[in-house]
C-alpha cells in the first residue's frame, strides 16, 4: 500500500495537527508546491489525503456518491452540535429520505416565489440606515441573511425571535473542532452546546405553536412540523438550515460587495445593468468570480469506508480525504491569472471547476437559494448607496470556521438622493 507523499513540516507526535488546525489554507499550499495535486498529511486517527484540482474533485464526489467516501464518518463534530441521526450525521438512507423532505422547498419555482420577501427585508435593512454612516460589513449582512431565512422558512414570529440570536448562531459554529471530541470541556466547545440547547428550545417552541395553531396556508415550518420525522431531528433539522445559509450566504456575500468595492471599474459595470429582475449577467459572474477567490468552506471532507486505488497511491481505510477549494480555485491550469479578480473569465472558463457548493448526491440544496438572495440583497444595495471600504485590505478568518473576512471589516455609506 503506497500513500501519496507527504507534506514537510510534521511534527514529532503531533505531526500537522497544529498547523492543519490554525491556517489549513497554507499547509495544502505548501503540499501543492512540493508535491502536486496529492499528498497526504499526518493527522490524528490517520492520515489525512488531500486532493487539488477538477479531476480530483470528480473522483471524491463519485467515490462519495459511490458510499466509498463517507460524509457520515468525516464530520464527527456534528454528532454533538446536531443528533446522531440528522442530515449528514444518518445512515445514507435516512439521510435521503431527510433531502428528500427538504427538497421540494428549493425547487426553481418556490426559489422564485421568495423574491419579494427578500427584496422587502433588504429595503426596509437599507430604509432603516440613517443617512450616511459607517457599518461593519459581517454585522450589517450577517442579521439580514437570518432574518430572510427565518422569515421565508419559519414564518415572521420565528424571524423575529432569531433575528436576536445571532451571537447565539457564532457561537454554535464554534463546535466545527475537527480534532477535539465533543465531550472534551474546551470553553469553545462549551459555548457551542450552550448555543445547541439555546436554539434548540426555541425551535421546539415554534414547532409546538405551528402544530396548536395551523396556518390557513400551510407554510415550510408546518410542513415540517407535521413530516413524518422524530421531533429531534425535525427540530436539528430546522436550526441546520438557518445556520447552514447564515454560515455560507454572508460570508460569499460579503466577499462579492468587497471584491466590487476594490474594483470600481467591475463595480460600475454591475451598476449598468442593475434591474428589478435580479438578473444581471455581470453581477453573475462577479459572484461566481468572488466564490472563486474566497471560497467560505475551507475544506470538504470524507472519510475512506475502504481501501481505494488513486493514481499510483492507495487511499486506506479510515484516512480522511480532503478538497481544499481555495487551492483548486487558483489552478493556473484551470484559470488564467488565478490570483487576479476577473469576472469575465466565466465567459470561458468553467464555473463547473468551483468547489464551494460540493458535488454529487452531496451537492448543496440551497445554492440557488443562495445565489438568488445574493443577487437581491447586492442590487438593493448598489441601487440605495454609495459604498467604500475603509479597511482596503481584509483577510479571511483562519481555520475551520467559515471564512467571513476578519474584523474590521467597515464600510464608509451614503444614501443616493
Amino acid at each position: 500500500m503506497t500513500l501519496p507523499p507527504a507534506v514537510s513540516g510534521a511534527r514529532p507526535f503531533f505531526g500537522h495537527t497544529w498547523e492543519f488546525l490554525r491556517d489549513p489554507g497554507e499547509l495544502v499550499r505548501r503540499g501543492h508546491a512540493e508535491h502536486g495535486r496529492v499528498f497526504s498529511l499526518r493527522l490524528p486517527g490517520g492520515p489525512g489525503i488531500v486532493l487539488l484540482g477538477q479531476e480530483n474533485a470528480k473522483f471524491f464526489h463519485a467515490e462519495s456518491d459511490a458510499l466509498r467516501l463517507s460524509i457520515r464518518e468525516a464530520y464527527g463534530f456534528f454528532r454533538h452540535m446536531f443528533g446522531a441521526n440528522t442530515f449528514w450525521r444518518a445512515p445514507h438512507e435516512e439521510y435521503l429520505r431527510q433531502r428528500a423532505v427538504l427538497a421540494p422547498r428549493f425547487s426553481g419555482a418556490r426559489v422564485a416565489d421568495h423574491i419579494p420577501e427578500m427584496d422587502r427585508k433588504t429595503t426596509a435593512l437599507i430604509d432603516a440606515l440613517p443617512d450616511t454612516g459607517t457599518f461593519e460589513l459581517t454585522e450589517l449582512l450577517g442579521p439580514l441573511v437570518i432574518d430572510i431565512a427565518a422569515s421565508l422558512f419559519l414564518g415572521e414570529d420565528a424571524a423575529s425571535r432569531f433575528r436576536r440570536l445571532l451571537s447565539e448562531f457564532r457561537a454554535f459554529a464554534d463546535g466545527m473542532d475537527p480534532l477535539l471530541p465533543g465531550w472534551v470541556p474546551a470553553p469553545h466547545l462549551r459555548r457551542s452546546h450552550r448555543a445547541r440547547d439555546r436554539l434548540r428550545r426555541i425551535t421546539s417552541a415554534l414547532v409546538a405553536e405551528r402544530r396548536a395553531i395551523p396556518m390557513e396556508e400551510p407554510d415550510f415550518l408546518e410542513v415540517m412540523a407535521n413530516a413524518p420525522l422524530p421531533d429531534d431531528v425535525l427540530v436539528d433539522l430546522v436550526i441546520m438550515m438557518v445556520w447552514v445559509g447564515h454560515e455560507t450566504t454572508t460570508g460569499h456575500l460579503c466577499w462579492a460587495l468587497i471584491d466590487l468595492m476594490r474594483h470600481p471599474e467591475e463595480l460600475a459595470r454591475v451598476r449598468e445593468e442593475l434591474s428589478d429582475s435580479f438578473q444581471g449577467a455581470h453581477l453573475s459572474r462577479a459572484l461566481l468570480e468572488s466564490e472563486r477567490l474566497h471560497p467560505v468552506t475551507p475544506v470538504l471532507a470524507r472519510k475512506a469506508t475502504v481501501d481505494i486505488p488513486h493514481e499510483t497511491f492507495t487511499i486506506p481505510r479510515g484516512a480522511t480525504v480532503m478538497l481544499q477549494p481555495g487551492a483548486s480555485h487558483r489552478d493556473p491550469d484551470v484559470f488564467t491569472e488565478p490570483d487576479s479578480y476577473r469576472p469575465d473569465r466565466f465567459l470561458t472558463e468553467p464555473a463547473s471547476a468551483l468547489q464551494a457548493f460540493g458535488g454529487g448526491v452531496h451537492r448543496c440544496l440551497g445554492e440557488h437559494f443562495a445565489l438568488l438572495e445574493m443577487k437581491i440583497v447586492l442590487t438593493r444595495l448598489l441601487q440605495r448607496l454609495e459604498m467604500r471600504l475603509l479597511d482596503p485590505d481584509p483577510v479571511a478568518v483562519k481555520g475551520h470556521r467559515s471564512h467571513w473576512p476578519r474584523k474590521p471589516c467597515r464600510v464608509a455609506y451614503a444614501k443616493k438622493q
